[in-house]
């Protein structure tokens, strides 16, 4: 049999297709998503959710006209198949291929690269004002699923888009009750309420069979009673909190049901005004592994066994598991603490937290700036929080880690995951900012730990800090081998002291050992170092500053952004004490990195220690410039 998928040149050719065609485009668009992320790995669960609701909205919309914006974007793989892509999908998330999430540079049909969830509603009001004030008469599409109307940004894009009953926008709830577990809160909880009530759509259905089987008389008496049709919605369904708003509401809808959505979405269409439609759909739909996964019905998979859906090799222990492991011995010690994240329980590692403790493991949904702020407040009522997220969410809530945390001097630990050079998941997932952001605020506590026993000492450290916000940051993937310390000279751990070092190596978390090998190879040339650790990146301990006069070049290794980062600050502390020793700041350039493995990623930035090694000589030697 022809693939149908493969002959598609763009999303026009779906409207001359018939039922039967599109049934079978839909088991093959399901068959490439299970042979790509089996292969390379990725988001499953969540695109095999919305095959049909994609076909549909394809068919009824004019893509790239008609504007559609996806959140979050992890969603977007049958829509990337339907514009053209799908012979691609065999280098999804390599360097070089597919990139896991829309990109403009991929394709007209990509107008948003939003992989930060909660941000779809807001570009599309934006892009809808734009048509209403140039004179376009196209619609936009807003995406919105996988938990993001938990976040508060959805909702005041959702105030703002019903204030205007003028613009050509629709809203398609993607309701698969989860965001990576479960979705929790009121409206998660208003949402299954409307998701699992049987009663409004047969009983309507029923009542208009019985009425307009052939009498002329039953056909008026359901039109009558079509016009009280939103109070027996409202009884029935209740999908008022839209309505309520300004905002008309269809559904709910089986989002399965390609038919169905395609009804649902011509007479959002239609409508001339701002429409939410709301479609039920199932994480994993179509493969029966995917959907009895209880932890994330696969939400993001490494390569996987498509037999058994287990992982086709075991990954060394992470840094997550690390944390994981300690939180636990820590609240067992400590029943003030109490662990916040933001719609990730089992990503960042709070769920045998959670498991033990279920009462003091607070999931918020995806709302990282409510998470930061309600952990002040329980600071304030006499409780260490420690919230963990990923290191680029933290972006997120930095007004409220600054104001409403460190300004009052709360005692609020954050634990930053996936901290660094991240690579598969692209430019939004890469954590190279926190640490910019963060030496900006006053009083808080940074540390960065190089191993896992490191991670262990001074997330214990952290949550000691009780006035004022404290951080440990760690990176994505395997942890490795723990580096001892051969000295401590303060709160600093030397790591390496050759015989007259003239290079002080400071090596920041994960970058000591790369510092290690670039000393090992300096050594190799005749060029003796001292390697450092300073463990805690802020405050930076006095002894950094001592170490550095004694030292012809200072060599700061870390994997954040320059800008404002561990080398930024070591430079002006040298100023400020009047020390005149040189500073080269090895760092993550400030630039959007595409996609690509995190060895990969490093070494294009020059973060080994054979290009770490190389500069520290020329420098030595006067044969480059300042960095």
């Amino acid at each position: 049999m022809a693939s149908l998928l493969r002959s598609l040149s763009g999303p026009a050719d779906l409207r001359d297709l018939g039922d039967d065609d599109l049934t079978q485009l839909a088991e093959e668009i399901r068959e490439l998503l299970l042979e790509s992320v089996a292969t390379n790995g990725g988001h499953l669960g969540p695109n095999l959710g919305v095959v049909e609701l994609t076909i549909a909205l394809h068919r009824v919309f004019d893509s790239p006209r008609d504007r559609l914006v996806w959140d979050t974007g992890h969603q977007a793989y049958v829509h990337k198949m339907l514009t053209g892509r799908a012979g691609e999908f065999e280098r999804l998330r390599q360097e070089g291929g597919l990139s896991g999430y829309p990109s403009r540079a991929e394709s007209e049909h990509d107008w948003v690269e939003n992989s930060h969830a909660s941000t779809s509603l807001s570009y599309a009001d934006g892009l809808a004002r734009a048509n209403a004030l140039t004179g376009r008469d196209n619609h936009v599409v807003a995406v919105i699923g996988d938990g993001a109307l938990t976040g508060g940004m959805a909702w005041e894009a959702l105030n703002n888009i019903a204030a205007d009953q003028s613009r050509r926008l629709v809203v398609v709830v993607n309701d698969n009750g989860r965001s990576y577990t479960p979705t929790v809160g009121g409206l998660a909880n208003k949402l299954t309420e409307i998701r699992t009530n049987p009663r409004y759509e047969p009983t309507l259905t029923a009542i208009r069979e019985r009425l307009t089987s052939g009498h002329r008389l039953g056909e008026v008496a359901y039109e009558a009673l079509h016009a009280v049709k939103k109070g027996m919605k409202d009884a029935l369904a209740p999908q008022g909190m839209f309505e309520d708003l300004g905002i008309k509401y269809i559904g709910p809808v089986d989002g399965h049901d390609r038919g169905a959505m395609e009804q649902a979405l011509a007479a959002a269409k239609r409508f001339g005004g701002p429409v939410l439609v709301h479609a039920i759909t199932t994480k994993g739909q179509g493969y029966d592994i995917a959907v009895a996964n209880e932890n994330d019905q696969m939400h993001q998979s490494t390569p996987f066994d498509r037999t058994t859906g287990e992982a086709t090799s075991v990954a060394p222990a992470g840094w997550t598991s690390v944390f994981r492991d300690e939180i636990v011995r820590i609240a067992d010690e400590r029943p003030d603490v109490v662990g916040l994240t933001a719609a990730m329980l089992y990503p960042v590692g709070l769920d045998a937290f959670a498991d033990k403790f279920p009462d003091r493991v607070f999931d918020v949904g995806i709302a990282e700036q409510h998470a930061a702020t309600s952990a002040a407040g329980l600071a304030m009522g006499g409780l260490h929080p420690v919230v963990a997220v990923y290191a680029t969410f933290i972006n997120r809530a930095f007004d409220q880690v600054l104001l409403d945390v460190a300004l009052h001097r709360c005692g609020v630990t954050f634990v930053l995951d996936r901290a660094g050079v991240t690579g598969d998941d692209g430019a939004s997932h890469n954590g190279m900012w926190d640490l910019s952001l963060l030496q900006l605020v006053p009083g808080i506590h940074i540390a960065a730990p190089r191993d896992g026993a490191r991670l262990r000492e001074l997330l214990r450290e952290a949550v000691a800090v009780d006035d004022a916000p404290s951080v440990v940051r760690f990176a994505k993937g395997p942890v490795g081998d723990d580096i001892p310390a051969v000295d401590q000279i303060g709160g600093v751990d030397v790591l390496r002291r050759d015989a007259e070092p003239e290079v002080l190596l400071v090596g920041a978390g994960t970058m000591a050992a790369v510092a290690l090998d670039a000393a090992e190879k300096l050594a190799a040339d005749g060029i003796g170092c001292t390697v450092v650790d300073p463990r805690w990146i802020k405050p930076l301990d006095p002894a950094v500053v001592e170490l550095a006069d004694d030292h012809r070049l200072v060599v700061s290794v870390e994997d954040n952004g320059r800008q404002g980062g561990v080398g930024s600050t070591i430079a002006c502390a040298l100023l400020d004490a009047g020390v005149r020793t040189p500073v080269r700041i090895h760092g993550v350039g400030q630039r959007f990195l595409d996609h690509a493995k995190r060895a990969v990623i490093l070494e294009r930035e020059g973060l080994t220690g054979p290009a770490i090694a190389a500069d520290t000589a020329a420098s030595l030697h006067g044969n480059t410039t300042r960095r």
